[in-house]
């Protein structure tokens, strides 16, 4: 009897959805996991002829599947205080590569491998754009992201300095103030500078400028630059304005090249930074553009994906940027394991850019997305592929009984 067929498949059908339900509940707490679901479709009805008024006889042939789907909507954010760890919300996947084979994840519980180099747990490298000096370029070919802490970056020589500085205007002809400030050479090293200022006349102070003999070899203190400073009766800097240049220091015992600096005088502003005032004199301030080397401290993901490393010498600077891959339809996508897909000709080609452009979500620094199955939406799933399958077995059951009752009928 060819109705046997049809509750069979009905069986079957009901099976499969069942094995889908079980795989969402097993990767109920898989980071990135995209709850899936069945689609079915009847099988090719048969003609079995026309009635009265012309309308087509039709019998169905069963119940087949027709198609997985997947739910791409955000799961839940979990933070997890893991710098490499990463949460991405809204559209778009995570590119990562293992040799030349290129997949995308939503599964960002990334770490750092023994090259530095962050990485998914089963060591498929993490994709994004480079970064050189800290500048990243969004226009060469993607690259693995270095997060290595034996990263260092180089010295910068200092080239501006300013000081936030009040002088007494009541300490009389011959009152003294000076000001230490730290600089920095081309090597990296530190050298101290002092602004010394002295009272000459009323709103009148000299100034100059000094370095330790040591740092240039010889015993006493170097003078770099001297002047005259004068103050109206408001206390304000008449002069000199906008900043004094030439200030260069030869010699260094180090084997730096020559510092040329220029102290800012009104610092990062419009209005001069050194006053005179009924008032203690005080530094409130220094400021100056150098660094030395520095190895990289931390690091941490902004929601643009540029990974930003804190370096040891207080510098901020870009490692890279994860890139960020979409497609047209995400449901043609080939699902490999480990919560990785690839890209087929249904699902169309990757657009690889950034997140949070172009339609793409951003990310979570130190987070995890985690699965979007819903427990009690996959219990009243499984009820009713249950019911389903009971039905399916109770129609089985009762052909048998018919074909049977129906050999007796013929045997007797």
């Amino acid at each position: 009897m060819s109705a046997f067929s049809i509750p069979l498949s009905g069986l079957e059908a009901t099976s499969s959805s069942l094995n889908t339900i079980a795989n969402n509940l097993a990767n109920l707490n898989t980071d990135g996991y995209k709850d899936q679901g069945l689609d079915f479709t009847d099988v090719f009805n048969q003609v079995l002829g026309t009635s009265g008024n012309g309308d087509p006889i039709q019998t169905g042939s069963g119940v087949q599947v027709n198609g997985t789907t997947a739910d791409f909507t955000n799961g839940a954010l979990s933070s997890t205080g893991v710098a490499s760890n990463m949460a991405l919300q809204g559209n778009g996947f995570f590119v990562v590569q293992n040799g030349t084979q290129t997949t995308y994840t939503r599964a960002g519980d990334f770490t750092v491998n023994s090259s530095g180099q962050l990485a998914t747990p089963d060591g498929k490298l993490v994709m994004g754009y480079p970064a050189v000096a800290g500048v990243v370029s969004t226009s060469g070919a993607l690259a693995p992201i270095s997060v290595d802490q034996a990263t260092t970056i180089p010295a910068v020589a200092t080239t501006s300095f300013s000081a936030n500085t009040n002088l007494n205007s009541s300490g009389g002809v011959g009152s003294t103030f000076s000001t230490p400030i730290t600089v920095y050479d081309s090597l990296g090293a530190s050298q101290e500078l002092t602004i010394n200022y002295t009272n000459t006349a009323t709103n009148t102070w000299s100034y100059n400028i000094t370095l330790p003999g040591a740092a240039t070899g010889v015993a006493n203190p170097t003078t770099v630059a001297s002047g005259t400073m004068t103050f109206n009766s408001s206390g304000q800097l008449t002069s000199p304005t906008g900043s004094i240049t030439g200030i260069n220091i030869t010699g260094l015992a180090d084997g730096a090249a020559p510092l040329k600096m220029t102290w800012n005088l009104n610092g990062t502003g419009t209005s001069p930074v050194i006053t005179q005032a009924d008032s203690a004199s005080v530094t409130a301030a220094t400021n100056q553009n150098g660094y030395g080397v520095g190895t990289l401290a931390s690091y941490s993901v902004l929601p643009n994906g540029t990974v930003q490393g804190q370096f040891s010498n207080n510098q901020t600077l870009a490692l890279g940027q994860v890139a960020i891959a979409s497609f047209s339809n995400v449901q043609g996508l080939t699902q490999t394991g480990s919560s990785a897909y690839q890209s087929t000709f249904a699902s169309g080609s990757a657009v690889v850019g950034q997140a949070g452009a172009g339609g793409n979500g951003t990310i979570t620094g130190g987070s995890v997305e985690g699965s979007n199955v819903d427990l009690s939406t996959e219990f009243s799933n499984m009820i009713i592929a249950q019911q389903g399958y009971e039905a399916n077995a109770k129609v089985l059951t009762t052909f048998q009984q018919i074909s049977q009752a129906t050999v007796q009928m013929l045997t007797a």
